[in-house]
């Protein structure tokens, strides 16, 4: 099993245990991290863009993430299937604090992965995930009590708005 911490994101292989491989609580505590790093970036702004491949473990990975960001009190835009550049373009255009993709790429069956993102809808900096690693490890992050829990809105449409896109046209022609 291998559990791989980077600045560009959390990947791993599903099951084993938790350090070892991206467990259930794994997924928890990167979520966790990546909540609290953008509260002490810009505390006002409390949403986050969610989208995920069609992977065996996306639903469960995508449910773990919800939860801990509502239980942060963040206002969860959850896409659900969907593509990374759709994502990419999702955060801006919902005014989101950032966003995270659930996909690990290329890799087979078995592994999984948060990809996390700035407002701009760009991957996070190497600065930026040095900080969220430390606040992993650190686990200093600090949920919210249930009358400042958030939510979950599904949205759904946005590749249609992706595909219509200035940015989407241009590659088109």
């Amino acid at each position: 099993m291998t559990l791989i911490k980077s600045i560009s994101g959390i990947r791993g292989t599903i099951g084993g245990k938790s350090g070892d491989a991206l467990t259930p609580l794994d997924v928890v505590k990167f979520a966790a991290a990546y909540g609290a790093w953008l509260k002490q970036k810009n505390n006002q702004n409390l949403k986050i863009v969610i989208g995920r491949d069609a992977r065996l473990s996306g639903k469960m990975i995508n449910d773990l993430v919800c939860s801990t960001l509502v239980g942060l009190g963040f206002h969860v835009i959850d896409l659900g299937l969907s593509t990374t550049p759709t994502v990419e373009i999702a955060v801006p255009l919902e005014g989101a604090a950032g966003g995270i993709i659930l996909t690990a790429s290329h890799n087979p069956i078995q592994w999984n992965a948060l990809k996390l993102l700035n407002e701009k809808g760009e991957f996070i900096s190497g600065a930026d995930g040095e900080e969220l690693l430390k606040i992993a490890e650190e686990e200093s992050f600090e949920f919210a009590d249930v009358k400042q829990l958030g939510k979950v809105e599904a949205k759904d449409g946005y590749f249609e708005k992706h595909r219509d896109s200035d940015a989407f046209k241009s590659i088109r022609r």
